[in-house]
């Protein structure tokens, strides 16, 4: 290809997904494109207006008509982001065409457009209103997913299965404990984003470095009455408030331009969202295993299929869960870096966060919804669990004979009996009873009715099903409630 990058033609093509199938189609990716960017850059701008006109230093007919007009539809995102290279924002660009859209019908209206704010004011607040329409829908696909897993654990609470550490059988668990281990992970990350969604993102309101200077002179020069303690009254206080109301966000204590918590924590409880989900995801793809079939996801037409073999019903849902969560942490880091900001203005590490804030709130969003759907169809198979169980011949509860035996042989000892039978067992493929019995440490101390109870798997749970009820009792938002076998 010849020519420099400047002879070429700018891609004007809008991102349809297509690298992204755990978000593809799903409600987070609906509301983060570079259209709902627009649309809160505008409401942001038009929120501004009336919070001032409540305050009284912008004419209400003003307001209205600024607000009336904030559409995307008005705007050209393609042209905007082509003029953002200019100024390294697209606020900029944003402004300037917004407000001739405002001066085709009101030139008086358009003098108010953007007054006294600066373009990070708008950008972190359009950020922030992107992040909580995006949560919402979020929250509630990991609610749909609590629910289901609250089915699962009740459901399976005493359905025994090989417990597995380091990839290898350990003891019997259940598979309602396990279920119960995911259910607290997901409730917990939704009540943690809930919290934040309600109390933590805030508006942005500094002006030109923090200081809200310019809002005030601009009031000054309309004539706004008062002393200096009235002026920092309105502006430090009451026009943040009203900000906040008008947009539906929090309030900020002060302005938060080289201060990045809000962001940085958002990706944090992004990625700890996805790490949850992603947890289940690993275990629904290990326990989907051929040789293993514990689980299966649910059956839908051409999920899971292979491009060359035809028997092929790959975990498809759980694989995306699982690349979204490999994803999100390495881009919340970048989120984190960004809290390096000089200055009252970072030249750089502001700019660095929108692109990976975006693909954070995608990600966790299609992750969310993803879950929901294999949770609310995840297939459970009890039978194939004690198939598995019986795999090693009774090597699975060795622990306990050891356990049994220690007040007669004594810890250690019992331990090294029981040890040895169970390396033998192994090695020659004999059942574990069968080799323990003719231990001469052994012989005679269990009756066969003994060791066949000992040996079941099913007695070998533990507590197991106290501490799902336990998960179980702490419900939606951790409320306490009674369960019901």
């Amino acid at each position: 290809m010849t020519g420099t990058a400047r002879d070429r033609p700018l891609a004007t093509g809008l991102d349809a997904g297509l690298l992204s199938p755990v978000s593809a189609g799903t409600a987070a990716a609906a509301a983060t494109t570079d259209e709902a960017w627009l649309q809160a850059l505008l409401d942001a701008e038009a929120a501004l207006v009336r919070a001032q006109a409540a305050l009284g230093v912008v004419p209400e007919r003003a307001a209205r008509t600024i607000t009336e007009l904030a559409r995307a539809e008005h705007l050209d995102p393609v042209a905007l982001a082509r003029q953002a290279r200019g100024a390294a924002n697209p606020v900029v660009a944003l402004v300037r065409a917004f407000t001739e859209v405002v001066a085709a019908k009101d030139a008086a209206a358009a003098e108010y457009v953007h007054r006294g704010s600066t373009s990070q004011d708008i950008m972190d607040t359009a950020a922030m209103l992107v992040a909580h329409r995006t949560l919402g829908p979020l929250i509630d696909d990991l609610d749909g997913a609590a629910v289901a897993l609250r089915g699962l654990a009740a459901a399976h609470r005493d359905t025994v299965m090989p417990g597995r550490t380091l990839a290898l059988h350990a003891v019997p668990v259940t598979f309602g404990l396990k279920a119960a281990g995911w259910l607290r992970g997901v409730v917990q990350a939704a009540d943690r984003l809930r919290a934040l969604r309600t109390e933590r993102l805030p508006v942005q309101l500094g002006g030109a470095a923090g200081t809200l200077a310019g809002y005030a002179e601009y009031a000054r020069l309309d004539g706004a009455g008062g002393s200096e303690a009235f002026v920092a009254e309105l502006f430090a206080r009451r026009l943040p408030a009203e900000y906040a109301r008008e947009t539906g966000l929090a309030e900020p204590v002060l302005p938060w331009h080289t201060e990045r918590t809000p962001v940085a924590a958002l990706g944090a409880e992004l990625a700890l969202t996805t790490g949850v989900l992603g947890k289940i995801a690993v275990d629904v793809q290990s326990l989907s295993r051929t040789e293993t079939a514990e689980l299966a996801e649910p059956a839908a037409a051409g999920r899971g299929a292979s491009s060359a073999m035809p028997h092929k019903r790959n975990p498809a849902l759980a694989t995306l869960m699982r690349a979204a969560a490999l994803q999100v942490p390495a881009l919340a880091s970048v989120l984190a870096q960004a809290m390096l900001c000089e200055d009252e203005r970072s030249a750089g590490a502001w700019h660095a966060e929108w692109l990976p804030l975006r693909d954070c709130l995608r990600l966790t969003g299609g992750a969310a919804e993803t879950a929901r759907e294999l949770l609310e169809g995840l297939r459970v198979f009890p039978d194939r669990m004690r198939d598995n169980l019986d795999l090693t011949g009774g090597l699975v509860v060795s622990e306990r004979l050891a356990v049994v035996l220690a007040p007669q042989l004594g810890k250690v000892r019992a331990k090294d009996v029981v040890s040895r039978a169970a390396l033998r067992a192994a090695a020659e493929r004999r059942p574990f009873a069968e080799v323990l019995a003719q231990a001469p440490e052994v012989a005679g101390a269990l009756t066969g009715e003994q060791m066949a109870e000992l040996l079941d798997p099913a007695h070998y749970t533990g507590v197991a099903g106290e501490l799902v009820d336990r998960a179980l009792r702490c419900g939606p938002h951790g409320a306490r409630q009674p369960v019901e076998h």
